[in-house]
């Protein structure tokens, strides 16, 4: 079945210098391993489903390179690979948030790739200049102009997710480089849409969170529950989101 691959945007968000390289990757890797949990409280039952229905089956790009009809994830494991050209380097930092999914998400196998093993999601950390060479190559468009800070192009059928590949820029600053690797690693695992509704989540482009909340850990915990599969449209998977729900905040403690 022929993959479909999907952008996943972000708005601009403040710019911010990066600091000397050694300080900034040890700093940023101490920020991941301690993501705070979030200050505001979280929606009824209610509105996280309905904040899951509109990220996983809802789309920020519609036309040919995007289908909102069925549930998308990978269907096993997910192996992380760096591609880091950029003057700071990120790979810690990256390490640090996959782990950190690995062991906060239910369901979801995901490391970085070993020694000769395949990766199939790459994160490419970018200087600014090289944004759109990168963007070009990852969506092999010569002549294409790449959107935002940075972006995720997912590849995807009914049996699932491929491959994702987020670029993400590195030189503008601390700040909106962990923004970004948290909002297109969580979008590139499978909910590719906006909600504009979710001041708690990383899928709203208008917030300022640099942290793995609660709201998104929910999301993708209930994303990644077995009962839900690559494919399913959404009024198979609607009488199942209330179960699924209850049992990702008993896992997650929320």
């Amino acid at each position: 079945m022929t993959a479909r691959a999907f952008p996943a945007r972000l708005s601009p968000f403040p710019l911010f210098r990066a600091r000397p390289a050694v300080a900034a990757a040890l700093a940023l890797l101490l920020a991941f391993l301690a993501l705070p949990a979030g200050a505001q409280s979280l929606p009824n039952d209610a509105g996280l489903i309905r904040g899951f229905e509109a990220v996983v089956f809802g789309a920020e790009i519609t036309g040919t390179f995007s289908d909102s009809s069925y549930l998308k994830k990978f269907a096993g494991p997910v192996r992380v690979r760096v591609e880091n050209p950029a003057e700071i380097d990120r790979k810690a930092a990256v390490a640090g948030f996959v782990r950190q999914l690995n062991r906060d998400v239910d369901g979801l196998d995901i490391a970085m790739a070993g020694r000769g093993e395949a990766a199939n999601f790459v994160v490419h950390v970018v200087d600014r200049d090289d944004y759109q060479r990168v963007g070009r190559q990852v969506y092999h468009r010569p002549f294409g102009h790449t959107p935002g800070n940075c972006i995720v192009r997912s590849s995807y059928g009914r049996g699932g997710i491929t491959r994702s590949d987020a670029i993400v820029v590195s030189d503008e600053g601390d700040r909106l480089f962990r923004r970004c690797l948290i909002e297109e690693v969580l979008q590139g695992l499978g909910p590719l849409n906006e909600n504009t509704d979710a001041p708690q989540s990383v899928f709203n482009d208008t917030s300022r969170l640099t942290s793995f909340t609660p709201y998104d850990r929910l999301i993708v915990n209930m994303l990644y529950d077995e009962r839900l599969r690559p494919g399913m449209s959404l009024e198979e998977a609607r009488p199942l989101l209330p179960a699924i729900l209850k049992d990702a905040k008993r896992r997650l403690r929320l």
